[in-house]
């Protein structure tokens, strides 16, 4: 956990499909979470970088899954914003409201991503 908050933000989602299963994990948790040991070990110089510049130019991202919760049918929406090419702030979660279509989730994700942009 960390790691993925403090250091590493790509294994943000892999994180938290594995916690779902901490109360109760199986045999393939367990290899998952091998896995991402290794891929952290086989990457453990990668690191954010910032290039100097003149001019500081502040780049945000937004993106969601539909419906990726088959119980209660809601979606994952996450943004990242970027200054001079590195990684300043970002966050991937389950959306609070349940919507009915990806035009109505993509308007959700994009206020999200927005008001932490303001």
């Amino acid at each position: 956990m960390y790691a993925q908050v403090y250091k590493r933000p790509d294994i943000a989602y892999i994180v938290r499909v594995l916690g779902r299963y901490l109360s109760n994990p199986r045999m393939d948790h367990w290899k998952a979470t091998k896995r991402v040991m290794r891929y952290l070990k086989r990457t453990k110089y990668y690191m954010l970088t910032y290039k100097r510049s003149g001019q500081l130019e502040i780049t945000g991202y937004s993106d969601l899954d539909f419906a990726e919760y088959l119980d209660s049918l809601r979606s994952t929406s996450g943004y990242i914003f970027m200054l001079v090419g590195g990684a300043v702030s970002w966050r991937s979660a389950k959306q609070t409201l349940t919507t009915s279509s990806t035009m109505a989730t993509k308007f959700v994700a994009c206020y999200e991503a927005s008001n932490h942009g303001i």
